[in-house]
């Protein structure tokens, strides 16, 4: 029987901070695949995130096929806007939800996970975060400061943890992230220069699949998912528009699940990946093959 297995594995997932987007499926999808998971929560969401775990609240979603629950090896802060903590201001540092929770950098992860785990703690890093300050604006309406925001959070992390995670990875390691189709096709509505940043992601996960590849011996690979209605993306303001005209067009009619995301993460991180790098994985139903909206009078119910 062919099988997902990655027992001994240890995976990071960067952006966990409840259980309805795509990081907390991956999460999920990893661990019942044998990998320990720990998780990288943006700070202002950490303790919030932490209560629903200690307070059985996530219980539901956490459990798994065995009947067992989903568990982190491992919780910590990421804000992955920052590479050091030197870089992190002063009124960042000492507001209420950055104070107690010390280096949350991605340099910090690093060194957390090394003091945590060894030298090499590290098979599978996940990029599940992105943030566009001005997302509900026209690409026409954005700031500078709102676009190289977007492309800041949600791609150039991408390859500061790259930079800095790669090297602490053993053989046969690991990237993945997640775009979006407005990477290579206008979404009118997901603004502020998302779109761009979706871009550079894709591009980025090209090149730097050849220099960590030739230097580390890393994979990188990003997936296309779909629209999903998750807390994150209600930033968008039309989530629920997009799900719904996604689902009426794409060639499978139903909407995309979190849980299908994880499981193509789950491949693209084992050994049955070991020949996939520098690629863009579609799993949207099939709509990134669509040219037209499908009328009404062309469909096969």
């Amino acid at each position: 029987m062919l099988a997902i297995d990655l027992t001994g594995r240890r995976a990071l997932v960067a952006g966990v901070a409840d259980d309805a987007g795509f990081g907390f499926a991956i999460a999920k999808a990893l661990a019942e695949a044998g990998a320990s998971v720990c998780a990288g929560t943006w700070p202002p969401a950490l303790n919030i995130f932490m209560t629903l775990l200690e307070r059985g609240k996530l219980d539901d979603s956490r459990r798994m096929a065995a009947g067992t629950l989903l568990e982190f090896e491992k919780i910590y802060p990421l804000d992955a806007v920052y590479d050091s903590y030197d870089e992190i201001p002063d009124d960042i540092r000492t507001s209420k939800r950055y104070k107690d929770v010390g280096d949350c950098s991605i340099s910090g992860i690093a060194d957390r996970l090394v003091g945590d785990f060894g030298e090499r703690p590290l098979d599978i890093v996940v990029h599940s975060l992105a943030n566009g300050p001005e997302v509900k604006k026209a690409l026409l309406d954005t700031s500078r400061h709102g676009y190289l925001a977007a492309v800041s959070a949600s791609a150039y992390s991408l390859v500061s943890m790259v930079q800095r995670l790669a090297p602490l990875m053993r053989t046969g390691g690991s990237f993945l992230s997640l775009t979006y189709l407005a990477s290579e096709r206008v979404v009118p509505g997901y603004g502020g220069g998302m779109s761009s940043a979706k871009a550079a992601l894709e591009s980025d996960t090209r090149t730097l699949a050849f220099e960590a590849g030739r230097k580390f011996g890393v994979r990188v690979n990003t997936i296309s998912a779909g629209p999903l209605a998750s807390r994150a993306a209600s930033a968008i303001g039309i989530i629920e528009k997009m799900v719904e005209y996604v689902a009426a067009n794409a060639p499978l009619a139903e909407r995309l699940t979190a849980a299908e995301v994880g499981q193509t993460a789950a491949f693209l991180s084992s050994p049955l990946a070991s020949g996939i790098t520098g690629n863009t994985v579609y799993v949207d139903k099939g709509y990134h093959a669509m040219g037209m909206a499908v009328a009404s009078d062309l469909r096969h119910d």
